[in-house]
């Protein structure tokens, strides 16, 4: 029989070998990146999620935090790194930050949606998830040039919600790594029409399902954080949640990737003699005609986010702004005795 010096030599060596998921990420350290509408309540799902009884702050550009749990007892504590993208889609810029080719492979994205503002639900979810997509892609490209295997089993994990025999597989186009898509504040959402409801829940099942999302809805109620913190926990701790389906447009809706299928979910909301006069190119495009033409968006006028967060009026504070005001007086003043003075100089010259 193995001495027990052999015996912890060889557990040593199998923590080696199965401990990590890449250069230097570790199994049980993942990544979850919060994007979403703002104000629409990421703050809040965090917080829930990591037991902190604290009220939530507006999101300041680009904020960080970090979660420790244990699958069981006396096991190892697992790090969560928790990442949160304030400001709607009005700091795009910095959602490459978190994202790297060291941290993707344990990587997911929860994109959070006001479900009670519905004509900025489209533009916001559209730009939040092209962005984040495009530079997941760059970085996967990136990864396959040092390491062609993890790039290539990254690929093919992206898969492993749908089952092969799928009728959808050839039809979908999976987000290339893990996407849940919560619609928040559906305490207001369900005192809408219910023809309303029923066309925003068929998209966010169209748009979750092509890819390869999870889609559920939330709010303040404590027993709809609670099943959100059960989602949220399985991205970031690994700790296994049981799958399960509500499609009832009269409830929350709440679907485990790869549940759902287009057959389903049915056509879009829109008379048969109309969809040929949409022009769509692609089933997303057509999805985003018949919701805008129900739902359009704002103006570009109205929807433009301010880029400056010192003057974004939520982090408004009244003698922190008036100084402010007072140093671009200043600064105003400086510039025009400056001019002055520089033409005074050519004159003389």
């Amino acid at each position: 029989s193995d001495t027990l010096w052999e015996i912890a030599k060889a557990e040593v060596e199998k923590k080696g070998s199965n401990g990590k998921e890449g250069d230097g990420v570790e199994i049980g350290e993942k990544s979850v990146f919060f994007i979403g509408s703002k104000n629409g309540g990421k703050t809040t799902i965090i917080l829930r999620c990591l037991d902190r009884d604290e009220p939530p702050r507006p999101t300041l550009a680009l904020e960080y935090t970090y979660g420790r749990r244990a699958k069981g007892h006396n096991t190892p504590k697992h790090i969560a790194h928790f990442w949160e993208l304030g400001g709607g889609t009005s700091l795009l810029d910095l959602i490459t930050i978190p994202i790297t080719s060291d941290t993707l492979r344990t990587f997911s994205v929860v994109l959070v949606l006001d479900l009670s503002k519905p004509n900025d639900l489209w533009p916001t979810m559209e730009s939040l998830l092209h962005v984040t997509k495009s530079h997941v892609d760059k970085v996967i490209m990136k990864l396959g040039k040092t390491n062609s295997k993890a790039a290539s089993e990254m690929r093919q994990k992206i898969w492993s919600n749908l089952q092969k025999d799928h009728p959808d597989r050839e039809l979908i186009d999976p987000f290339p790594i893990p996407l849940v898509i919560i619609g928040s504040k559906y305490d207001i959402f369900q005192d809408f029409d219910s023809e309303k409801r029923k066309i925003i829940c068929k998209t966010l099942r169209f748009v979750a399902h092509y890819y390869g999302a999870s889609l559920m809805f939330t709010s303040k109620s404590e027993a709809l954080l609670l099943k959100i913190r059960g989602v949220i926990n399985q991205l970031a701790f690994g700790i296994d949640k049981g799958k399960s389906m509500c499609v009832d447009q009269n409830k929350p809706l709440f679907i485990t990737a790869g549940l759902d299928s287009l057959s389903q979910i049915g056509s879009p909301p829109v008379p048969d003699n109309d969809i040929g006069k949409l022009n769509a190119h692609s089933p997303m495009e057509l999805w985003k005609k018949v919701y805008e033409k129900l739902f359009p968006p704002k103006s570009l006028h109205t929807l433009k986010d301010i880029k400056d967060p010192a003057r974004d009026p939520q982090y408004a504070e009244a003698e922190v702004d008036e100084m402010r005001i007072q140093k671009d007086q200043e600064l105003e003043q400086y510039k025009r005795s400056s001019a002055k003075s520089w033409k005074q100089i050519e004159f003389d010259s």
